[in-house]
């Protein structure tokens, strides 16, 4: 008979047991009730200008997400400036990249106490970078130089994709704190609001929104002329420079907690054994802003830069189309291969050929790999156009506003997060053959399948269709052109067949 356990360790176990359930208590809900707040704090790195983050819960995807919120004392400046924070956090919803922290939703609180902006941001759970590095230098290990290459394309593509926009979205705040790393080894950069909105407000409505200048263990991120000229992508690279030293080296030490000096960062430069790698740092962390390379050409820098396997080509354009095929397609194929095939076959003089068979191909590995690249992990940047697709509305300032009536501001549609993973269409005549019935199918990537019918008119075109269908929150605005091409396509096939 087995001995009961003593009692202070029941006690111990009953004691951790109530903390997990306060820590799982809703605190709140948003007003569309999809996202609930619960008691349990996090901490996504050093996010300047947050006094409060917390975990949630999307009650929709099921998965954690995270309740930011800004706090904002005087509420009278706050309800002049309203329709400007609207705007500018409207125009962030659109920034979507792999490599980016996504930003899902807001809303505007405003009470008798005060006002508060609450955002949900994506939540990612294997913390910032600065903390997987400090776990990586405890276990006395050294920096894998795959990893090392493959962090720096991860996080260049995302600074391409910013600066890329018109006029640039310049980051200015690209620490190891605001990095962060999914457990699958995605990166994924945090805080591109904190610039943006803190530039877009007035003097009386900043004092909430600390800037990461402020902390002196960072200010080694910021380049020299930080605060003096107006800033340019140069910051970006600057900052992005010094993260890729402390990814080459671990940490660089500092003066007890205070700042890190000249002289460390210069000892950490002077440790890097890969002269290839020392000069990449190097040219980033010029001091004349103008020296410093553009994050795309910096993607082709011979460090970085290697030529795509076949592999990967053929991944992208996989996972580019895939809305176009069956849902199960890849399945589907390897059941009805033959494995003893012949996948390739390499000619050798006066030896027979060397063969690749199907049977040597792990199909699991196959479906990994394809959920890796989907995921963003190994991104095509070094083929890219220096413009990328899909770009956010401009996040510009806003031109000086012309006096005007104001009207209510709706409520706006909630944006849909989800990707579209596959479509069908169909169009049938009406009785009176006046117009077209739309039968359109979408398969987001949970797997919801959504039916949508609508009759056309004469006056309707493809475009027109797909951005009201993202201005109803039914669509990405990422699948936004992939829908437009996709219904044109069809309806020239289905008209031409009647013609």
């Amino acid at each position: 008979m087995a001995a009961p356990e003593p009692a202070p360790r029941r006690a111990r176990e009953r004691e951790r047991e109530d903390e997990s359930e306060d820590e799982s208590d809703i605190l709140e809900e948003s007003p569309c009730g999809r996202w609930q707040k619960r008691r349990e704090q996090v901490n996504q790195g050093n996010m300047p200008g947050l006094q409060s983050t917390f975990l949630a819960m999307d009650t929709e995807e099921g998965v954690e997400v995270v309740w930011n919120e800004l706090h904002f004392g005087d509420r009278k400046a706050f309800a002049a400036h309203e329709e400007k924070i609207q705007t500018v956090f409207e125009q962030l919803v659109l920034v979507d990249h792999p490599n980016i922290v996504k930003l899902h939703k807001y809303w505007l609180d405003a009470s008798e106490a005060g006002a508060r902006v609450i955002f949900i941001t994506e939540y990612v759970s294997s913390g910032s970078l600065k903390q997987f590095l400090k776990k990586t230098k405890k276990n006395h290990k050294a920096m894998n130089a795959r990893a090392w290459k493959r962090w720096c394309t991860q996080i260049l593509s995302a600074l391409s994709f910013l600066h890329a926009c018109s006029p640039p979205i310049i980051h200015g705040n690209l620490t190891s704190d605001t990095i962060f790393i999914q457990h699958n080894g995605l990166i994924k950069i945090g805080s591109v609001w904190h610039r943006i909105f803190s530039n877009a407000l007035p003097d009386d409505l900043r004092s909430p929104i600390r800037a990461e200048r402020e902390e002196l263990r960072n200010l080694h991120f910021f380049p020299p002329e930080y605060g003096e000229v107006a800033d340019g992508t140069a910051v970006d690279i600057f900052s992005f420079g010094m993260c890729a030293l402390e990814m080459a080296v671990l940490e660089i030490q500092a003066n007890g907690d205070t700042r890190v000096t000249e002289e460390a960062i210069a000892r950490a430069r002077h440790s890097l054994s890969d002269p290839n790698m020392r000069e990449f740092i190097l040219c980033c962390l010029a001091r004349d802003p103008a020296r410093r390379p553009s994050a795309h050409s910096l993607l082709f820098h011979r460090v970085l830069f290697e030529v795509h396997s076949l592999k990967l080509l053929a991944a992208h354009c996989f996972i580019q189309h895939q809305y176009l095929m069956p849902e199960n397609v890849v399945e589907e194929k390897t059941k009805a291969m033959d494995l003893h095939a012949v996948l390739a076959e390499l000619p050798r003089p006066r030896r027979p050929p060397l063969q690749w068979r199907y049977s040597e191909v792990s199909f699991m590995e196959l479906d990994k790999f394809l959920e890796d690249v989907r995921n963003g992990i190994y991104p095509l940047m070094n083929f890219a156009a220096t413009r990328p697709l899909g770009l956010p509305r401009v996040l510009a300032p806003p031109p000086e506003e012309v006096q005007k009536a104001k009207t209510p501001t709706p409520e706006p549609f909630d944006s849909e997060t989800r990707k579209v993973i596959q479509m069908q269409c169909n169009l049938e005549r009406s009785e009176d053959k006046a117009r077209w019935h739309l039968t359109l199918l979408l398969v987001m990537e949970d797997r919801l399948h959504r039916q949508l019918t609508y009759d056309l008119l004469p006056t309707d075109s493809a475009q027109d269709l797909a951005a009201e269908l993202v201005h109803y929150g039914f669509l990405h605005e990422g699948d936004r052109m992939k829908l437009a091409t996709f219904l044109e396509s069809t309806f020239l096939k289905y008209r031409g067949a009647q013609a």
